[in-house]
């Protein structure tokens, strides 16, 4: 009788399926699928900005898939908690008039509120009841995260992108101190929404490792080609 070597027959590790699969790549496809495909705790952050379901459109026109529904949320963050591994922080841009719906679906994951990020405009985005010159993003946190040697400031400068690349862009300027802060070089950062690439990017040039996520195929080859 054969004895067969047992390494053949083996699982794969958490860490293979990430290398094979999803390191430092962009991929196509429903976020939510996606990330159902990732292994528990297998991220060491995840910054992205997903649809705020405010049914936006840019001065020229340009909107965003699933910006006019809100039952992915729930689901989509469940998974980004799973994949995150413990004692590590979210931090997610959101419509500051969809808050209640934002803040439930993290709580509902198991997130905890743990700051709150404000990036200043020197511009005026757009003019209602007030005149608005804020981004902002809330750090969620899994499990019990030890504090940092040197704290994050909680407002920062915002620098405009000019919306070339994608209706809502992000600038690098303005992600840099977030993933410099809450992750450190080789590890993994997650973007299950991630546009036109800029936590990708940004990412990268901080030594970081990536995975990127987007159902828009235009916005995955935009994200490519910022990162070649």
């Amino acid at each position: 009788m054969t004895a067969y070597a047992p390494e053949r027959f083996r699982p794969f590790t958490a860490r293979e399926i990430i290398n094979d699969y999803f390191i430092n790549r962009v991929i196509h496809g429903d976020s939510l699928i996606k990330l159902m495909q990732l292994p528990d705790h297998s991220v060491d952050f995840v910054l992205t900005d997903p649809p705020y379901v405010v049914r936006y459109k840019s001065r020229d026109g340009r909107s965003i898939t699933n910006d006019d529904r809100t039952g992915w949320i729930e689901p989509a963050f469940a998974e980004v908690y799973r994949v995150l591994k413990p004692n590590r922080f979210c931090v997610s841009f959101y419509g500051w008039n969809k808050v209640d719906v934002f803040m439930s679906a993290w709580k509902q994951a198991g997130f905890y509120p743990a700051g709150h990020i404000v990036w200043v405009k020197d511009y005026q985005s757009s003019e209602r009841f007030l005149s608005y010159r804020h981004e902002q993003a809330y750090l969620l946190a899994k499990g019990r995260p030890d504090f940092l040697r040197y704290p994050l400031k909680d407002v920062l400068r915002w620098k405009y992108t000019g919306n070339k690349l994608h209706p809502n862009e992000k600038s690098v300027y303005a992600l840099r101190p977030v993933v410099g802060a809450f992750s450190r070089p080789g590890e993994i950062v997650l973007d299950p929404f991630c546009g036109s690439g800029s936590t990708l990017l940004t990412a990268r040039d901080l030594g970081r490792n990536y995975i990127g996520i987007d159902i828009d195929e235009g916005h995955c080859r935009t994200a490519r080609g910022q990162l070649q």
